[in-house]
């Protein structure tokens, strides 16, 4: 499925069935940096699609410049998508699925990071500001809405004169990697939980391309 080394020219044959609600998790992150703080959205996507058993599933979709799973949960379609950009540009491969998979701002939830909450502490946000963070901000400025519900996965603060910049771009300490595989696995389970109550009760209906 999807295409390598290039945006798709006209329409193309539907990537999932189009009964159903539909919802898609994104991963936000630097593609690439995998394992630093600042991509704890994509590794949360990573042990969530293990979770599903869809871990053999992730496909390279050029026409939104992001790595794909399909899967479904009880009844539910589920996009999971990791954009293969820079974290400023996350929004860019986030709005283009959602057109590709025909999804309302409000079907999508964004994983990321948040400098305000200690490792191991998770929080949804639905809607709202970006609260600085670079790739949520991208989302709602691609997205042209701040409708997507958020969760907030902590990395906690930088101490001493550590920079944000360079905390956040650093992979985990060996302290932290002790933790992160119950943080994702706790992080990965209480996503699922919540998509799940939201689900919407729509038919996505005609217009996938």
């Amino acid at each position: 499925m999807g295409a390598r080394g290039g945006m798709l020219a006209g329409r193309a044959r539907p990537l999932v069935s189009r009964a159903g609600p539909r919802v898609m998790v994104a991963g936000l992150g630097n593609y690439g940096l995998w394992g630093t703080r600042h991509s704890v959205g994509m590794a949360v996507l990573d042990r969530l699609a293990r979770q599903l058993a869809a871990a053999e599933s992730w496909r390279a979709d050029g026409r939104c410049c992001a790595d794909v799973a399909l899967t479904a949960a009880q009844g539910l379609q589920l996009v999971l998508l990791k954009p293969r950009r820079l974290m400023n540009l996350n929004g860019l491969s986030v709005a283009s699925a959602a057109e590709i998979y025909n999804l309302r701002p409000a079907d999508i939830y964004l994983v990321h990071d948040d400098l305000d909450k200690a490792l191991g502490k998770v929080a949804v946000k639905l809607g709202g500001s970006a609260r600085g963070h670079n790739g949520v901000r991208s989302c709602i400025s691609a997205l042209q809405s701040n409708e997507m519900t958020r969760l907030r996965v902590g990395i906690g603060r930088p101490e001493g004169d550590v920079t944000v910049s360079s905390y956040v771009l650093a992979p985990f300490s060996a302290g932290e990697q002790e933790r992160l595989e119950q943080v994702l696995a706790q992080a990965a389970t209480f996503l699922l939980e919540h998509v799940l109550q939201r689900a919407p009760v729509r038919d996505p209906g005609d217009g996938l391309t």
